[in-house]
């Protein structure tokens, strides 16, 4: 047992309290050890004995890495008596007591088993950072206390949601305030916002590698593109500075784009970085060796989700990248935004883990108590709802109904209206909104509707190998999409989709190396032969396409080729200028495209054109 966390010290208390209630808050401040600690207390008072004491956690990587950790304390083998289910890895057995999972893989298990009998505990952990999927849940388990009576216990732990809130949520039950291992974090604000928050995280950390005394640098940024920009950066003014001037550098960047199997091998505490995403080998740190700082380039998955031991300065930029969805226009936009005030504490927070620390923020004090929100905006108010309301729908409960679910933040009535039309078009749903055939068929696929439901087509017309492709390569694709070097494959004309298929084919003939991945630039492509072997797979494939994506279809306009989505509210769109849609002999696009999404540059465009 971890004797030293602060949180072992309440274990009375707390238990009493969980004996007493149904449902208990507890919020644990940053080094409280809730994380660890409450499953095993759980296990010592004999809740694991009627059933599975069951964690969720936000991210994947944060899910194996406790599990982990609290296997070791107890001494047992990972996978015995305790484990961890993530996508498309389940390490547990029948042995597992105490199991850490994804909030999405415990709505998985309701679809077949909407009373989740196996568990007697639910933990939902780090309910603050208000995933689309843990709303969810807060809502199910809340129905849950009052099908199983006094059979579920649910405990809802943060280290800084708002306990009074959710208590009255959950008919006023208790909540328990835990002290967290906190150093004092001295706070220190610029007179401005920087024009660059990257070339000012820059100065500042080369300030903190040359004036101040040992300790590693937690710099957070926005994404992975920013990431690579400043370590880039980094690396170069480290360089550049006189032999024996200050002490050593290692810049590692830290961001969630680890495959699963990767981030199943992560010991708890212990980072795993990667500079390029062609890089097999994770480069896996324990602390610097003497005389060396690490500085870390990390994007808001270092808030909460990873501890980095030895970071005693933080320098924060002030904003984060949110993925957002606009219900009335049915478009999404990758958007810098500024974080919350939550998030700003959390941030300056990771200085003040194993002594006292500094927190760098690149905004004034007048813009932090102005101008950020008090808390971040939960997943559920900027996201598409179409995969939530198709899940919900697929439970088949007779006491949910969709447009009055019991959410601890409402979304709007368009988003759940927009979600509705949307799962309308595409069969999940029939003209009086029960749930079809289809539809709960589509649902017990872990993928967006659109996307199940070209799949289940795809089955129909013997093309399901290239639409499962097609779907990995988008899903990998999303977040960056640059005109393709020339030499690669082109679509043949049958659109984006094809395309990307036609790539992974040529890897496959270059026997999936990952140099070629790196160069295809000097890809010398052969004669199309080969694709008119495939052309009627191809013609299958955009076939189930249209089936999946019936949702978000655009006409063209008259005499020039900007186009028209049809449907809810329509909008003016260009095709995005990375597709390989080609013009007719006039210079004129198709009259109908069926596209993969909306997103927003400088004017709205269609992504993915078939």
């Amino acid at each position: 047992m971890a004797s030293h966390l602060p949180i072992v010290q309440f274990e009375d208390k707390i238990m009493k309290t969980v004996e007493d209630n149904a449902v208990v808050v507890i919020i644990g401040e940053t080094g409280s050890g809730k994380s660890t600690q409450l499953s095993q207390m759980l296990h010592r008072r004999g809740y694991t004995k009627s059933g599975i004491v069951a964690v969720t956690q936000p991210r994947r990587v944060a899910a194996v890495s406790v599990a982990r950790r609290v296997a070791q304390e107890l001494g047992v083998t990972l996978g015995e008596e305790v484990g961890y289910a993530i996508r498309f890895e389940d390490r547990t057995s029948d042995l597992t007591r105490i199991k850490y999972l994804t909030d999405g893989v415990l709505l998985r298990e309701s679809l077949s088993n909407p009373e989740l009998n196996q568990y007697s505990v639910i933990i939902l952990d780090e309910a603050h950072e208000r995933s689309l999927n843990t709303d969810i849940l807060l809502g199910l388990v809340k129905r849950l206390v009052k099908v199983r009576a006094s059979k579920l216990k649910v405990l809802i732990t943060s280290a800084t949601l708002d306990g009074e809130k959710v208590s009255e949520f959950f008919s006023d039950c208790p909540v328990l305030n835990v002290p967290g291992k906190l150093y004092p974090v001295e706070i220190m604000y610029s007179e401005e916002s920087p024009k660059s928050y990257i070339e000012s995280s820059l100065r500042t950390a080369m300030d903190i590698h040359v004036r101040e005394p040992e300790g590693d640098v937690l710099i957070f940024m926005t994404g992975q593109d920013d990431i690579e920009k400043l370590v880039s950066k980094l690396e170069d003014r480290v360089q550049s500075l006189e032999e024996g001037s200050c002490m050593d550098a290692i810049i590692l960047p830290l961001h969630g784009s680890l495959p699963p199997e990767l981030q199943a091998g992560i010991p708890f505490g212990i980072i795993p970085f990667h500079i390029d995403t062609f890089q097999i080998p994770v480069r896996v740190f324990s602390p610097p060796p003497p005389n060396c700082r690490r500085f870390i380039v990390a994007t808001n998955i270092a808030e909460t989700s990873l501890t980095v031991d030895g970071v005693v300065y933080v320098i924060d930029s002030g904003y984060v990248k949110q993925r957002q969805y606009n219900p009335s226009t049915g478009m999404y936009s990758l958007d810098i935004v500024q974080i919350s005030k939550v998030q700003a504490n959390q941030r300056a927070g990771r200085a003040g883990r194993t002594r006292p620390g500094k927190c760098y923020r690149l905004y004034s004090s007048e813009a932090y108590e102005e101008e950020f929100l008090d808390v971040t905006v939960p997943e559920i108010q900027r996201s598409s709802l179409a995969g939530s309301v198709l899940y919900l729908k697929s439970l088949d409960l007779p006491d949910i109904d969709i447009l009055k679910f019991d959410f601890l933040d409402p979304p709007s009535f368009e988003s759940l209206e927009d979600a509705l039309k949307q799962l309308h078009l595409i069969d999940a749903i029939d003209d009086t909104g029960l749930i079809t055939r289809v539809g709960q068929t589509m649902a017990e696929l872990p993928l967006e509707p659109s996307l199940s439901r070209t799949l289940m087509e795809a089955n129909e017309n013997g093309c399901l190998s290239q639409a499962l492709t097609v779907a990995a390569i988008g899903k990998s694709n999303e977040k960056k999409r640059k005109h393709p070097p020339s030499d690669l494959p082109d679509g043949s004309g049958w659109g984006d989709h094809v395309q990307l298929l036609q790539i992974f084919e040529e890897w496959d003939q270059n026997d999936f190396d990952i140099g070629w991945c790196k160069d295809n630039g000097s890809l010398n492509v052969r004669t199309n032969e080969r694709y008119k072997e495939r052309q009627r797979g191809y013609k299958n494939l955009r076939k189930a396409l249209c089936v999946g994506y019936a949702n978000k279809l655009a006409e063209r306009m008259v005499q020039h080729n900007g186009y028209r989505t049809i449907g809810f509210k329509p909008q003016l769109v260009q095709v995005h200028p990375s597709s390989t849609l080609k013009t007719d002999e006039d210079g004129m696009f198709p009259n109908y495209i069926v596209y993969h999404e909306l997103i927003a540059i400088v004017h709205l465009c269609a992504m993915y054109v078939p």
